[in-house]
């Protein structure tokens, strides 16, 4: 799978975050300070709505 990490990822060596992967019906979803473990995978439609909602409900700066 090709990870990637988010351009918002900061502090220390850069792994504090999730790392997505596409696959071709779903998305992938792992803990980058573990990426052994396990991982979650959700349907495209569910996390780009997942997603969409997060977006229209993030704090002010």
């Amino acid at each position: 799978m090709n990870w990637r990490k988010s351009s918002y990822s900061g502090g220390g060596d850069g792994n504090t975050c999730v790392e997505i992967a596409p696959l071709p019906t779903r998305i992938a979803i792992r803990d980058s300070k573990f990426p052994t473990r396990a991982t979650l995978s959700f349907p495209t439609p569910a996390f780009t709505a997942l997603i969409d909602h997060i977006k229209a409900h993030k704090p002010a700066p």
